[in-house]
């Protein structure tokens, strides 16, 4: 599946690879919403792959055009709206919403680049907010996929819990097996009175190579990208 991105600033990874992944375990169906989409590299191929239309709310333009493209080239049905999420105005409810939002907190060193800040730090999305959006959003035992920094896991968790999104599943994505993990990746569930299941953590490298598992990811997901400036 073909992806632009931009030249220069920031560009998916494999965090989005692995989010499209985990959030594929779930069998998205019905009207799903991607928050802060960028170029759209996460719900276009859960729409590939499940035969959805997905709408995608991101807050600049320039990715936006992006997602656009990404959409028209790969002939997937796509609605794309540019706001903030948080002023997202709409009466439609989603069965499915994904996201990986910007994470990054306030204690970190910044970038002075605007466009990069927007893409990784959570003062342009903050938690308390969003969640209490996505709450709003979703249909009832609707299905809330993101990932977020492993480290402010005890905070999202209490923050989700405060807007009846209950986790049911955790997955922790640890760069090595002897380090620390770096990023979870969340299911949780509008209303929903399941008990948490913490999945076996997901370990990219094995060595300097990646392991078997990221591997068989990256294959799923037959992502080829071209960085340029798209009018």
């Amino acid at each position: 599946m073909l992806f632009y991105q931009p030249e220069i600033g920031y560009r998916f990874n494999s965090d989005s690879i692995f989010l499209y992944d985990f959030a594929s375990s779930f069998s998205p169906k019905g009207r799903v919403l991607d928050v802060g989409s960028g170029v759209g590299v996460v719900s276009l191929l859960l729409a590939r792959d499940f035969s959805l239309t997905p709408t995608l709310v991101e807050k600049q333009e320039m990715m936006a055009a992006y997602a656009r493209k990404n959409a028209e080239v790969n002939r997937i049905e796509a609605d794309v709206r540019v706001c903030d999420f948080l002023e997202f105005d709409t009466k439609e409810r989603f069965d499915f919403i994904v996201s990986n939002p910007p994470f990054y907190h306030d204690n970190v060193i910044k970038s002075e680049d605007r466009h990069i800040s927007i893409c990784r730090y959570n003062t342009h999305l903050p938690p308390e907010p969003f969640f209490k959006k996505v709450g709003e959003l979703l249909s009832r035992r609707g299905h809330f996929i993101f990932c977020y920094d492993a480290s402010q896991v005890s905070e999202i968790l209490n923050l989700l819990q405060s807007f009846r999104l209950t986790v049911e599943h955790l997955r922790f994505v640890h760069p090595k097996i002897t380090r620390a993990a770096k990023l979870v990746m969340v299911h949780a569930r509008k209303d929903s009175k399941a008990k948490t299941v913490t999945i076996p953590p997901l370990v990219p490298f094995d060595g300097d190579e990646y392991a078997e598992e990221a591997k068989e990811i990256f294959k799923k997901a037959r992502t080829h990208t071209i960085k340029c400036r798209i009018d």
